[in-house]
């Protein structure tokens, strides 16, 4: 096979309705010489309801690394989906092209369903600049500062969460964000029970608290407020906010140098807010 020809097409699959696949996505699932699946049961429902036959073989995030460079090498063509969306945004996807780009392959991206933009557009938030966050860390520092910087954030954000994580996201974003900054939560996008929840983020936690929620979630977070994000406050103004809702020491230096802060600037400031009160020794 010459390398020219070996070609990976990732091809987005409906979040939900089946009807939301594109006339190119179908074409291209059906000239594949294999489709690649990271789930061949859930895929296979699709490639039935259009009649596709091309072969179907699994390719998840446990058997990319072993069995993804054979299955490029044997194929000219090969098409790759995820359980839903498009492949590549929190998902295997990623690191399979990377793969690709590796082995000199051509890739391309079919445009196509994600549950993101519709969850975005549904919250009534501002859309001119926002951020995808994908899933947090559950747990740590990484998941702390990433926590804060949606916090500080000057543009919305998006970010993925599980049925069983979201309690609990909600309530850290409420600790890192304030319990009245504006936010949603949609799930099942597309789907008979799709609903997109609006207020702000101590009402989503209360309602989410005690409820059995199933489905894809997509929570979406207003801007800091004005202040928060600097707007013709400065620095300063903004390293109060972020220490007034518990970001302090290195995790507000840290918030503050990816706002855009010079860097000698944001470790004075975190210094004006250590992470415990300073002791005469």
């Amino acid at each position: 096979m010459s390398r020219a020809a070996a070609h990976l097409t990732l091809v987005p699959t409906p979040i939900g309705n089946l009807g939301d696949i594109t006339f190119r996505a179908v074409e291209a699932l059906k000239a594949a010489d294999v489709v690649a699946a990271e789930d061949t049961r859930h895929s296979r429902v699709l490639l039935e309801h259009y009649g596709i036959g091309t072969p179907l073989t699994r390719l998840d995030v446990h058997t990319i690394a072993a069995r993804g460079p054979g299955l490029l090498e044997r194929h000219a063509n090969v098409a790759y989906v995820t359980d839903a969306g498009s492949p590549g945004i929190s998902d295997p996807g990623a690191e399979l092209v990377r793969l690709a780009i590796q082995l000199g392959l051509r890739v391309e991206a079919l445009p196509g369903p994600t549950a993101v933009i519709p969850a975005v557009v549904l919250s009534g938030l501002p859309t001119a600049r926002f951020t995808f966050e994908g899933f947090l860390p559950r747990k740590g520092g990484d998941r702390d500062r990433r926590l804060h910087g949606v916090a500080a954030s000057s543009a919305t954000s998006a970010l993925y969460e599980a049925p069983g994580r979201l309690s609990a996201t909600l309530a850290d974003l409420v600790r890192a964000c304030g319990g009245d900054r504006g936010a949603s939560v949609s799930r099942e996008l597309s789907k008979l029970h799709e609903e997109t929840i609006r207020g702000n983020l101590a009402e989503l936690e209360a309602h989410f608290r005690a409820r059995d929620v199933r489905g894809e979630i997509v929570i979406v977070v207003a801007p800091a407020p004005e202040a928060a994000a600097g707007d013709g406050a400065g620095p300063t103004r903004t390293a109060e906010a972020l220490a007034g809702a518990g970001v302090r020491g290195r995790l507000l230096r840290d918030a503050l140098i990816a706002l855009g802060v010079p860097r000698n600037e944001a470790y004075r400031l975190a210094l004006e807010h250590p992470e415990r009160p300073l002791t005469e020794e």
